[in-house]
């Protein structure tokens, strides 16, 4: 049944690497090999990035950036509505490319990852030509202002494993719709998507070297990127923790930062929500991507007297979900993005099991399965609210339950970790959800949803899930910077304010 399609080692025979247009090899002296996660069999070997890379890779970039960012924004907006086209006409191959590389069930490339990605793209073409600053005015009295949006320069990205294609599009589209040029470094696991991004938008007549793809390592070419003298920002999609040495090379060089970290997402179930449609949400929000996902529901606050019942059924739903090949019409949940990735989340739901109840999953699959990195739909009771399950991100299929009594309680649970991503509040109530989207830091509150993103509304975190945003036209301020223009309007040579430096009234 696992049918991928066409084979990556014929695509990119020429190299891993997207440098002024053209794929190219890299010359760090080590490879990579890209597994499928649903076999374990090799997908593509290819020669890592190394620092020469890099600096080739800047170098296309600075090279392209006066010529783009001096394009009118009409110009970028043609050119973008062209490379939406161009997507959505290679949807299928980009759709089978992610479910090989990440394992993602073919209905979710299909249905979600694809057409975001293509519908991001028509959303920056429009975007670009309402790139606006502050419209004039005479502040003072004696001088018009007005404000301009500039592009920055040349962005050095990286990008996580867990939404390549998706990923690649929402750090490259604002930054490409504002006039700057980039470097993105994907993750070296799951490089193919962004290449296949960078290859259509040179198919749509985007510039060479507005778009440059280094899959290389981040200790090797993903430091490098960052700490470049030529690049003057960053953004960076990832763990907290690799967030946090991300902030520390880039601080060096005094460059403008844009971090999305971790995410460890309450889902706050009141007493009088339809404990239906939140167990159907909770099932949902907790699995998509396997749960390779920093805003999927990994923790889920129910009040007392709707929680056994919830706990029962969300249990029985997850038992239905149907475990299996990526490219089979009816798979559900596909593996985990590796075998690597599987067994830390197998030793998270191994640590808990001393504490607290695994009512269903906790395990992989066998027979046809065993050879991939699978791990069953998991649900955890019982943990305590300090335990390492509920308050670290595990990144797998794992929902933990835990009671709460009084509204205060939820609301302050849902609050106790280090993160501030994204969070859903269930209840029929407009008062209490109307509280929770107050009380609970986070940079996204679903009410009965979760999950759900669209391409006019920004995406991004508080706290340890970083700052600053992706998507929407929030966005443009991370990629653009603010310049204040002033004229005098009076053409008088001795004016009143000099007396406080010089001379008298």
């Amino acid at each position: 049944m696992h049918h991928p399609g066409n084979a990556p080692q014929d695509r990119f025979a020429d190299g891993a690497l997207y440098i002024a247009g053209r794929l190219t090899r890299g010359t760090s002296g080590r490879t990579h090999t890209v597994v499928d996660p649903a076999t374990g069999a090799e997908v593509l070997t290819y020669a890592l990035a190394g620092t020469e890379d890099v600096d080739a890779a800047v170098a296309a970039a600075r090279a392209a950036f006066p010529g783009w960012a001096g394009a009118t924004p009409g110009e970028r907006s043609d050119a973008l509505h062209r490379f939406a086209a161009v997507l959505a006409g290679q949807a299928e191959e980009l759709a089978r490319a992610e479910s090989l590389q990440c394992g993602k069930p073919l209905k979710l490339t299909r249905g979600f990852d694809v057409p975001g990605t293509v519908d991001n793209t028509a959303f920056f073409a429009g975007a670009a030509r309402h790139l606006q600053g502050q419209s004039a005015g005479e502040y003072s009295g004696d001088h018009t202002s007005y404000v301009r949006r500039e592009p920055i320069g040349v962005v050095g990205s990286i990008a996580p494993w867990n939404y390549p294609l998706q990923m690649a599009a929402w750090k490259i589209l604002p930054a490409i719709a504002a006039g700057n040029t980039i470097v993105l470094k994907p993750a070296e696991i799951t490089p193919l998507t962004s290449l296949m991004f960078a290859q259509a938008a040179t198919e749509a007549g985007i510039p060479d070297g507005v778009i440059n793809i280094v899959s290389g390592t981040g200790r090797e070419a993903g430091e490098h990127l960052v700490g470049h003298p030529d690049v003057a920002m960053t953004s960076f999609t990832g763990s907290t923790a690799v967030g946090r040495r991300v902030a520390e090379v880039a601080t060096a060089t005094v460059k403008k930062l844009h971090l999305e970290l971790g995410g460890k997402a309450p889902f706050v179930v009141f007493d009088d929500a339809d404990l239906e449609a939140a167990v159907h949400g909770a099932v949902a929000g907790a699995l998509i991507n396997s749960g390779q996902d920093c805003t999927a529901a990994t923790r889920a606050y129910v009040q007392r007297p709707l929680y056994e019942a919830f706990v029962e059924r969300t249990a029985a739903l997850m038992e239905t979900v149907r475990v299996g090949d990526p490219f089979a019409p009816d798979t559900d949940l596909g593996p985990l993005v590796s075998h690597a990735q599987r067994d830390r989340v197998a030793a998270f739901v191994g640590r808990a099991r001393s504490c607290a109840r695994v009512v269903t999953g906790g395990e992989a699959p066998g027979g046809d399965l065993a050879a991939g990195a699978y791990y069953r739909p998991t649900l955890v009771t019982g943990a305590a609210q300090d335990s390492e399950i509920v308050q670290s991100e595990i990144f797998g299929p794992v929902l933990v339950v835990l009671p709460f009594g009084s509204d205060e309680e939820g609301l302050r649970l849902a609050d106790d970790t280090p993160y501030g991503l994204a969070a859903s509040a269930w209840t029929r109530d407009v008062y209490r959800a109307n509280r929770a989207t107050r009380e609970i830091k986070a940079g996204c509150v679903w009410v009965n949803d979760h999950i759900p993103i669209i391409s006019e509304m920004p995406h991004g975190g508080y706290q340890a899930s970083g700052y600053g945003k992706d998507m929407s036209t929030y966005s443009f301020e991370e990629y653009t910077q603010i310049k204040h223009v002033m004229f005098d309007n009076t053409a008088v040579a001795a004016k009143d304010w000099h007396r406080t430096v010089f001379g008298d009234r």
